[in-house]
């Protein structure tokens, strides 16, 4: 006699569901996390690839930080120094003005008020530390508070900036070094201010004895500007450095990124495709199953 029993087959059957439904739930979670696996056990031999990867990159991003940093400084000097300049330019202009016919309405405040800027600009600061102070930062590098201070004063006492310089670290064995103190700037401009204020102050016309003072201090303001141009086409190629640094680290974060995304990242398109593979595998073993309990030998019993 043979005997018919669905009980075997069914457990075969609840067994691959419960495959299929782990399937499924692994490429759901694939979808959700757009990983291939949630830990690096899963990865197997590409792990230590992967692992190695991530800390190449860790170290790129942290020289990206650096030298982001740094090109932040770099463009506050630029802008004070392009201030100084435009300032002084001005005051070259008037005085080459005054020189020529003699008048001088308004002369003495411009000269004050391009001195004040000099000022203002050698004391700036970035999140409250002076730009221009090298590592004396507990006071202001420039020192004279006003266009009177120069008179009779030498042009090293002017300064409380030294010459130590920042350093950074850009690249795999490359170290930046960088910064400006307020004696590089305007070392050449304290005489040229000092002969100023010393023929001063002027009045609506000039006297003989200042025009020949004015244009003496016109040649110390044309050296002066000339280091402050200097300075700034200096800052400038350091400027071009680090930007060309920072370009091949974001090269260098952009190739790990890829290499970690090869192993690590789920195709998306294809998990898709498995989900609904899967769904439809799923679907059809439900469907199978629920058949399978719902015979009875007594249907065929007569």
């Amino acid at each position: 006699m043979t005997r018919v029993a669905t009980v075997p087959l069914q457990t075969t059957l609840s067994n691959a569901i419960q495959r299929s439904q782990q399937s499924l739930a692994a490429s759901q979670l694939q979808l959700a996390t757009e990983k291939k696996v949630s830990d690096y056990a899963g990865l197997g031999l590409d792990a230590v690839r992967t692992l190695s990867a991530r800390s190449m990159l860790a170290t790129q991003e942290t020289y990206k930080t650096s030298i982001s940093r740094v090109s932040t400084t770099l463009s506050l000097y630029q802008a004070n120094l392009e201030e100084i300049d435009g300032s002084l330019s001005d005051l070259r202009e008037e005085l080459f003005s005054a020189v020529g016919t003699g008048n001088s309405p308004g002369l003495q405040d411009m000269i004050e008020s391009a001195f004040s800027d000099l000022r203002s600009s050698l004391n700036a600061k970035e999140a409250g530390v002076p730009l221009f102070a090298g590592s004396q930062t507990a006071d202001t590098p420039f020192l004279p508070k006003a266009l009177e201070d120069t008179v009779g004063l030498d042009a090293a006492d002017a300064f409380g900036n030294d010459s130590v310089r920042q350093s950074t670290r850009a690249g795999d064995g490359v170290d930046v070094q960088y910064g400006i103190g307020a004696s590089d700037v305007a070392g050449k401009l304290i005489p040229a201010f000092r002969a100023l204020a010393e023929a001063g102050p002027f009045g609506e016309t000039l006297t003989d004895d200042q025009k020949q003072a004015i244009t003496d201090a016109l040649d110390l303001l044309d050296a002066g500007i000339t280091q402050v141009r200097s300075v700034n086409a200096s800052n400038g190629r350091k400027q071009a450095q680090v930007e060309t640094l920072g370009d091949r680290a974001q090269g260098r974060i952009d190739l790990m990124t890829q290499v970690i995304g090869s192993v690590e990242d789920a195709d998306l398109g294809q998990v898709a495709i498995d989900i609904t593979q899967r769904q439809t595998i799923l679907q059809a073993s439900y469907s199978v199953f629920s058949q399978l309990s719902s015979m009875s030998l007594v249907n065929f019993l007569d």
